[in-house]
């Protein structure tokens, strides 16, 4: 077994939670492609990825309280499992009423790794050191959205959309296998008991009732919503609008990554100094403007596709300090119930990010304006819970 502390068990747990990202980014090259495949909408394949959303939203808020309970590592084990069998459905899917279907169900397994992989890192390193180890494990993980549209884009073109889908059955069991012979249980057994469904319900009004967590988690929600409207709109629009090959998308993406490596980066160099609300602020701030720049630049008609990209880069270099930082202020102060903390996190952020994939999707009209309106509109309103929930620390709040 991994030594928790160490290097390795950290990218371990990275990886499992990089499953999410992994099965949101590596098929966008493929989602234009789709309409043809199935004879269907752009707002209809774009159900593929809102209604994931939707699953992970779902199943995260169950997951929370199961591992409170059971612990992570067998939660964790059934969720990879139910991954990777759903993973197969989509590869074997027939028409795109399936492959929503299957995607949805992917989601519920898939969830399993970013909510106890949050809540892992809070059971073994503590409230401060969780900032700096969830920052070093989002710069690890954004490997995966880096990469994955690369290969995506290859493997559509060249093996067809249904390899994707394989691959990621594979990842899921290596994912498994690794966390099955090499990861320990974290939570601690005096963590661990029985509740009823009264307590879990009055343990989410708890937290829902702490601004401070509040705040936090609706930060993390509306920089993540962003980041998912890009999702959304950004193969159409990249794509379609800008006239870039499948296999070139995947490289433009990347350009977007390295503003949110760059971010978390940047996030946890600066947690040793800084407590992990002033950062919130900050990344707060940085999404206000960049949201603001490429609305302002797609309103006026762009010719070229960096004129998208390059606001883009900053925006996720607020998304990479946001997030992290706000996952671990949200935690800190629940050790004894931290999987439940992690999970409703995670329902709050995926399902609002879903309502914001659905209203890009249905709103393309062929520009890149209802994507960025809704990259700006989080980014302004992240600030506006900013500076009502967090701006003065109070008496939950973390200091750091």
């Amino acid at each position: 077994m991994l030594k928790p502390t160490s290097l390795a068990c950290t990218l371990s747990i990275a990886l499992l939670v990089a499953l999410g990202p992994l099965a949101t980014d590596m098929y966008l090259p493929a989602l234009p492609g789709l309409t043809g495949e199935f004879s269907t909408s752009p707002g209809r394949v774009q159900l593929t990825l809102s209604l994931f959303l939707a699953g992970f939203a779902l199943a995260q808020i169950i997951y929370g309280p199961l591992s409170d309970r059971f612990g992570r590592k067998p939660v964790l084990l059934a969720g990879l499992a139910l991954f990777v069998i759903a993973s197969v459905a989509c590869a074997l899917a027939q028409s795109i009423e399936m492959l929503i279907l299957a995607r949805f169900v992917q989601a519920l397994g898939g969830s399993a790794g970013p909510v106890l992989g949050r809540a892992m890192v809070r059971d073994i390193h503590g409230p401060r050191e969780s900032a700096r180890v969830l920052s070093h494990i989002g710069s690890a993980m954004a490997l995966a959205p880096a990469l994955a549209p690369i290969l995506g884009g290859y493997m559509s073109v060249y093996l067809g959309w249904a390899s994707i889908f394989w691959f990621l059955a594979l990842v899921g069991l290596f994912g498994a296998t690794l966390l099955l012979l090499a990861i320990e249980e974290s939570a601690p057994e005096e963590h661990r008991h029985p509740k009823a469904v009264k307590t879990i319900l009055g343990d989410y009004t708890r937290l829902l009732r702490d601004p401070v967590y509040l705040g936090y988690t609706l930060t993390c929600t509306l920089a993540y919503s962003g980041l998912f409207a890009f999702l959304s709109g950004s193969s159409f629009v990249i794509i379609e609008y800008f006239g870039v090959s499948e296999e070139h998308f995947g490289l433009l993406f990347l350009l977007v990554v390295v503003g949110y490596i760059s971010g978390t980066l940047t996030g946890g160099r600066l947690s040793r100094r800084y407590d992990y609300r002033r950062l919130v602020g900050v990344g707060a701030l940085v999404l206000l403007v960049a949201g603001g720049g490429m609305l302002a630049i797609a309103l006026n008609q762009p010719g070229q596709v960096m004129s998208i990209v390059l606001p883009m880069m900053l925006f996720m270099h607020g998304v990479g300090l946001v997030m992290p930082q706000s996952m671990a202020g949200a935690l800190a102060n629940y050790p004894h119930m931290a999987g439940s903390a992690s999970g409703l996190l995670g329902f709050t952020q995926m399902t609002v990010a879903g309502l914001v994939g659905v209203a890009v999707g249905h709103g393309y009209d062929g520009s890149p304006v209802a994507m960025a309106l809704a990259i700006a509109v989080t980014g302004m309103l992240s600030l506006v819970v900013y500076l009502l929930l967090l701006r003065h620390p109070t008496d939950n709040a973390e200091s750091g």
